[in-house]
């Protein structure tokens, strides 16, 4: 299956699962919206996570990158999905998670996993909105030490958070968009 083919289906899957639903919903950013995307019901189903990591392994496996990370709790799945998948088709990808805050004990880490200084990174998450989960995890990779290679998520709400990625120089991709008229895009 083509990789189009794949997020067509992940985006038909959306709506069978409930991950996609239409009304009105505040977001986490505040912000009103029409439709409220729960990636978590696409990455924690069987048939999704497989289509999310065929996707974007398809899209990142020429970059040679060393890990995949991201925010937890959303990007959770999504990084054991992608390390998994790299195994069985013989990559080497190893995978972390960045806390919202430093543990109060034991190592009091910030980020858990596999993550080394000069590692050159994927940093993923379900969804893009203004983009603050996103930095949150970038800024905890950099400061270690890593590089942030590209970013990508499930869906880009084109709410600004993807623009002020791209406008700071990184390589931001997502796999469906929404646009100007409220339509889900499934980008090729």
């Amino acid at each position: 299956m083509a990789n189009t083919e794949k997020v067509d289906r992940l985006l038909e899957l959306a709506t069978e699962t409930g991950a996609l639903k239409f009304g009105e919903f505040k977001l986490s950013s505040g912000k009103k919206s029409s439709y409220y995307f729960d990636g978590r019901l696409l990455s924690l189903h069987p048939e999704g996570i497989n289509l999310i990591s065929d996707a974007m392994l398809e899209i990142v496996s020429p970059l040679n990158l060393n890990a995949v990370g991201g925010p937890t709790l959303a990007a959770d799945p999504i990084v054991a999905g992608l390390c998994l998948k790299s195994f069985f088709l013989g990559g080497k990808l190893s995978g972390f998670i960045v806390r919202k805050e430093a543990k109060q004990h034991g190592m009091s880490q910030l980020i858990e996993g596999t993550l080394n200084i000069k590692d050159e990174v994927l940093i993923v998450d379900d969804t893009c909105t203004t983009g603050g989960s996103l930095f949150h995890a970038i800024n905890a990779v950099q400061e270690l030490g890593a590089i942030v290679k590209k970013v990508m998520v499930v869906l880009d709400r084109n709410e600004g958070g993807s623009k002020t990625l791209i406008d700071q120089g990184f390589d931001f991709e997502a796999l469906i968009s929404v646009n100007e008229d409220g339509e889900f895009i499934v980008n090729q």
